[in-house]
């Protein structure tokens, strides 16, 4: 039996993955967004008549309330992704990242279940040869991570939740971006063939977008055990710096040639690895490895050419 979700900020990212699992997989879903990028990401979900899509804000109460009122999930991903989207519109960040979580928070009743996305740039810069874990502290480096820790921190207070702090996402998906590490090397290596990389020793952890898709779905499916905690979602074999990020791509672009600049500083000061043993153990695994994801990417940079698909 499927249930009904709302999914806000559907039309994004990972919503535009996520949304046709959803609906492949027997559920009832509704999608809020304002489509601020003017994408068509979920056209192919039309055909669903368990589909349904408002162009709306997910700030808006009245809104929400109406449309959350006979769900059993909703999934909050409307969001401003990323540390320079949210450095350039601070008002704007605060009021969807971590604001429109307590208005959801206080409009749901306490049987309806929450899967909410949180970034696991909350760990900030982390102990060298320490992994991070779910009882590692929060120190965010960005006013992104500092917000998405603050709507953590309000969702699980709610107990009928369930927090997802993903790794660095990459992969194609219908709305895409090439601001994210791995899709930006990857284009990089594809269309100019290299890349000058600033602080080439941070490491972080990545997940392919089909792989956070495939968490929610399993975080639902597994809800009553996995309630009221935070769980890390991410690539075990894939904590890695930049430096070795950049010689994974070149095995696939042999021409592709890396530098690391003598001088200047990376905005993005994230500095950590991450350990995924707490969500494995719930029975989730990854299906792509980060070599899938450039093989992928590759071929959707000869579909999409150049253009604007990005947050920033």
């Amino acid at each position: 039996m499927g249930f009904k979700v709302l999914v806000t900020g559907g039309a994004g990212y990972l919503g535009s993955v996520l949304v046709p699992e959803l609906l492949k997989a027997g559920h009832e879903v509704t999608v809020l967004d304002n489509f601020m990028f003017r994408q068509s990401s979920l056209m192919d979900c039309c055909r669903y008549g368990t589909f349904s899509v408002e162009r709306g804000d997910a700030r808006d109460a009245a809104t929400v309330r109406r449309l959350v009122a006979d769900k059993d999930f909703v999934i909050p991903l409307a969001a401003l992704v990323g540390a320079p989207l949210c450095d350039r519109d601070r008002i704007g960040a605060a009021s969807t990242n971590r604001d429109a979580i307590k208005t959801l928070c206080d409009i749901l009743s306490s049987e309806q279940r929450m899967v909410i996305p949180i970034t696991n740039s909350g760990y900030g810069i982390g102990e060298k040869g320490k992994f991070c874990t779910e009882a590692s502290p929060l120190r965010p480096v960005s006013f992104y991570g500092e917000l998405k820790v603050e709507a953590e921190k309000i969702a699980l207070s709610r107990e009928n939740a369930i927090s997802l702090r993903l790794a660095t996402v990459f992969g194609a998906s219908p709305r895409m971006r090439l601001d994210l590490l791995v899709n930006d090397f990857t284009y990089r290596a594809f269309k100019d063939r290299v890349v000058v990389v600033f602080e080439g020793h941070f490491k972080r952890n990545y997940i392919h977008v089909r792989d956070v898709a495939k968490a929610f779905m399993h975080a639902m499916d597994n809800f009553d055990a996995m309630r009221g905690e935070p769980y890390n979602v991410g690539l075990s074999d894939a904590n890695i710096s930049k430096l070795e990020l950049c010689e994974r791509i070149r095995k696939h672009v042999p021409k592709f040639v890396y530098l690391e600049a003598p001088v200047g500083e990376d905005p993005d000061k994230r500095d950590y690895i991450v350990s995924n043993e707490k969500i494995e153990s719930t029975g989730y695994k990854p299906d792509f490895s980060l070599d899938d994801g450039v093989r992928e990417l590759l071929k959707a940079y000869e579909v999409i050419g150049g253009g604007f698909h990005a947050n920033v």
